[in-house]
């Protein structure tokens, strides 16, 4: 029997897809606001020359079940690609082979103990399920516990330095403890990493699911930027964007970023207001270089150098091979950085010259082309006692009003199928 409410949904983002997905298939009657002129929010994709390829990277790792039963349904699974790949790590000028056990024990800047550490660490970091006690603990003190501070200083430190800048110090330990299994989930007894993409990039999923939902008559507007949500006696019915045109709905749901409720919706109770503004994030300045041949042997290659004000370089031309070499280069940091506003050139100027000092071999000559993307809202900053910071899904005292953005998993970090995990979970659970 068809279920004849009308439901708003805010952003078409994998979340924002997959509560539709979700919701149709219950006969709701559905309607999705875009602000883009296209679907998948971090997840699209841009035409870059020859290429179509995401403005931001992605893999899909072996525990990504939610994403790969979309596949199933949508008819695209055969065009899942499961490759070998390799890491490495740049530390005081060097380049070393990552990501193995044998590169680990090869390793010279840590003793046998230490190695030994690491792979405990992994070991129990997979085996975790409730993680009530570390969504209490700091992710650093954790680190430090069970790697001790030398191997901490070495593969952590820069990463949250070049990520969280002045916030990394209150992270949650369980944020980081599910980055770790979910990545340590794809590797072998020996650390060896098993990564997969999708042929024709994740415009193949957002075309296929964007044309399932079209067929079940859900309404998809783009470039719709929703201005304000009025909410007036404990209801939320009311959307106008900001061409003037006005909506009414029985439900809505919001999967836009947190930082944008507090201008959109009006008429919230003033303790959800407060914890959604307490959310923080950090933003992205992320380039993207096309280039001849290879950079390096790594898809992901870390970065401890107090030159580099980068994490890594993700080579993803070693994961999903292309007809040019293909680096992502990110530059994570809260918006109010300085940096952040700063030139496409300036970081253009200040990525050629970590490049190079990477790999001496590499030169201005050999870059075909560079784009660079930015989100304001790339990575939500996970502290300690996130679980409580976080405001129920469902908004308090408003009947048909849910809010929820990537913050909303944790401790799973954000993904599409973390998106679609989370939007079947809160199906199941209210609707």
């Amino acid at each position: 029997m068809r279920n004849k409410k009308s439901i708003a949904i805010l952003g078409g983002g994998p979340m924002g897809l997959a509560f539709a997905y979700e919701l149709k298939k219950l006969g709701y009657d559905i309607s999705i606001f875009e602000a883009d002129d296209r679907l998948g929010g971090m997840t699209s994709v841009f035409e870059f020359g020859d290429l179509k390829i995401e403005r931001f990277y992605h893999f899909h790792t072996t525990s990504d079940t939610d994403y790969f039963q979309y596949l199933k349904e949508l008819g695209i699974y055969d065009k899942l690609v499961w490759r070998n790949t390799k890491m490495g790590f740049f530390i005081n000028g060097k380049l070393f082979p990552w990501g193995s056990l044998f590169s680990l024990l090869k390793f010279p800047y840590i003793n046998f103990l230490d190695k030994f550490r690491y792979i405990l660490h992994i070991f129990y970091s997979t085996t975790l399920s409730n993680l009530k006690q570390l969504d209490k603990i700091d992710a650093i003190s954790w680190l430090k516990k069970w790697l001790g501070p030398k191997s901490y200083s070495l593969f952590w430190r820069s990463l949250l330095d070049y990520k969280f800048y002045e916030l990394k110090d209150n992270l949650s330990a369980a944020w980081i403890q599910s980055r770790i299994k979910r990545v340590a989930k794809s590797r072998d007894i020996f650390l060896k990493e098993k990564l997969s993409y999708l042929e024709g990039s994740s415009q193949l999923f957002l075309d296929a699911i964007e044309k399932n939902l079209i067929n079940s008559n859900v309404r998809i507007h783009k470039s719709s930027p929703v201005k304000e949500v009025l909410v007036n006696n404990n209801t939320a019915k009311h959307i106008q964007l900001f061409d003037g045109r006005k909506f009414s709905f029985d439900q809505i749901i919001s999967t836009i970023p947190t930082p944008f409720i507090s201008n959109i919706f009006h008429g919230l109770p003033t303790d959800y207001y407060k914890k959604i503004q307490s959310i923080q994030n950090v933003g992205v300045v992320c380039l993207i270089y096309k280039i001849k041949g290879k950079f390096s042997d790594s898809f992901w290659l870390n970065i401890n150098d107090s030159k580099m004000d980068i994490p890594g370089v993700i080579e993803y031309s070693n994961l999903n091979p292309l007809k040019h070499g293909i680096l992502y280069i990110p530059y994570y940091m809260p918006i109010t950085n300085i940096l952040f506003n700063k030139k496409d050139e300036f970081f253009i100027k200040r990525t050629n010259n970590f490049l190079k000092s990477i790999n001496p071999n590499f030169s201005d000559q050999k870059v075909l082309d560079v784009k660079v993307n930015r989100y304001k809202y790339a990575q939500p900053v996970c502290e300690k006692n996130f679980k409580n910071m976080l405001p129920n899904f469902k908004v308090d005292k408003i009947d048909n009003l849910f809010i929820g953005d990537t913050s909303f998993y944790y401790p799973e970090d954000r993904g599409i199928s973390e998106s679609i995990k989370f939007a079947k979970k809160m199906v199941k659970l209210y609707f």
